[in-house]
């Protein structure tokens, strides 16, 4: 459904699991922007249940990157109003998660210059059309 993304040059995946330390295990880049995509025990559509981006559009029109990049809002961002590192693993044991599959790709960086809000928005539309839901960890598209 979301093989387009396979065309971002930049990309790769990684585990997550409860015990893990994120910041250990994430391998998304301290620059660039792009989205990421994040799944519950296995990578299929039914278990996406996280899009996020990092980076946004400035007034002109121009990317304005996180200082750290993708790598660093996957680690620092916030999410269940903590960081990731700490609200992740305490989410995954009340939603019963034992693993999540984190699928990164930079659509702002060397080789690509798309803005990730408009991928977002796009994948969460589109999600939404074919399931009827947005993904569990999303609030909004």
């Amino acid at each position: 459904m979301f093989k387009f993304l396979e065309k971002f040059q930049e990309k790769d995946q990684f585990q997550f699991n409860a015990k893990d330390r994120l910041s250990q295990v994430c391998n998304a880049p301290n620059h660039s922007s792009g989205i990421y995509l994040v799944y519950a025990e296995e990578v299929s559509i039914k278990n996406l249940i996280y899009i996020g981006i990092s980076g946004r559009e400035g007034q002109n029109g121009e990317i304005i990157h996180r200082q750290d990049g993708i790598g660093g809002r996957i680690i620092k961002g916030k999410q269940f109003k903590e960081a990731r590192r700490r609200s992740w693993p305490q989410k995954m044991e009340e939603d019963g998660i034992e693993k999540l599959h984190v699928h990164w790709y930079i659509t702002h960086g060397k080789y690509d210059q798309r803005i990730p809000r408009e991928i977002e928005r796009k994948l969460l539309l589109v999600l939404q059309a074919y399931r009827g839901s947005l993904p569990i960890w999303n609030k909004q598209v």
